[in-house]
């Protein structure tokens, strides 16, 4: 078999495994508090920014709302008396100490720009952990979708990214993973995880795949539907 054979193989499964109709693309802490340009995070906001991974995720989120892919996007937030947050963890005791803070109602835990949110996203918010889906209703919404395959993209690749990659292994999801579309610190480090370890649970592919699955016609009651 050809080398253009094998790839038009891999981005035929790919495309089947992204079907709009059982398809979810979850943004992960993708907030102004953290990757816009006030982040409490300012490195992770630089790498999201300069690695182009918050633009990917800015085109993703815009072709999955032309392809009818549901969207949520997972946002991290406290009250401002700490009721609820996780003590646990160095990582929590640090970001209480932050200048920004994640405090919600206010602007930091909005979606960040670029990216765009339309009236049929879903925003799910967690006050504790450290993972997007572990004790949220994500699970839930996901069944209730009809969700098979997770598409995760957003920050860390250090903490929340791979939490959300194994918690949707775990809980029977197929995990598909645009390496250009997540960041973490030092950039060096986001390469090692991907390569080393979310390969090894997920599908790793780029935004442009995915766009180009989206972009495909599909069958819908024995008619052809093309995305608008």
């Amino acid at each position: 078999m050809s080398s253009s054979d094998e790839r038009s193989r891999e981005r035929l499964w790919l495309c089947e495994r992204l079907d709009p109709v059982n398809t979810v693309l979850l943004t992960v802490e993708c907030q102004r508090g953290v990757v816009g340009p006030d982040s409490a995070l300012p490195e992770l906001a630089d790498a999201a920014r300069t690695t182009g991974a918050l633009a990917n995720i800015a085109r993703l989120v815009a072709a999955a709302h032309d392809a009818g892919v549901q969207v949520l996007h997972a946002v991290a937030e406290r009250r401002p008396d700490g009721r609820g947050a996780s003590r646990n963890a160095r990582l929590f005791k640090a970001a209480e100490r932050l200048p920004v803070q994640q405090f919600t109602g206010t602007t930091a835990v909005r979606v960040a720009a670029p990216i765009p949110v339309c009236e049929d996203d879903l925003i799910v918010r967690r006050l504790h952990g450290l993972s997007p889906l572990a004790g949220t209703d994500v699970d839930a919404l996901l069944r209730n979708f009809g969700c098979r395959t997770l598409v995760v993209t957003g920050v860390s690749a250090n903490v929340a990214v791979p939490n959300a990659v194994f918690d949707a292994v775990n809980l029977g999801y197929t995990a598909v993973v645009p390496a250009d579309a997540i960041a973490g610190v030092p950039a060096e480090y986001t390469r090692a995880m991907v390569t080393h370890t979310l390969a090894l649970v997920a599908t790793v592919t780029a935004t442009d795949d995915v766009l180009t699955c989206w972009k495909q016609p599909r069958r819908s009651g024995g008619r052809t539907v093309r995305p608008n």
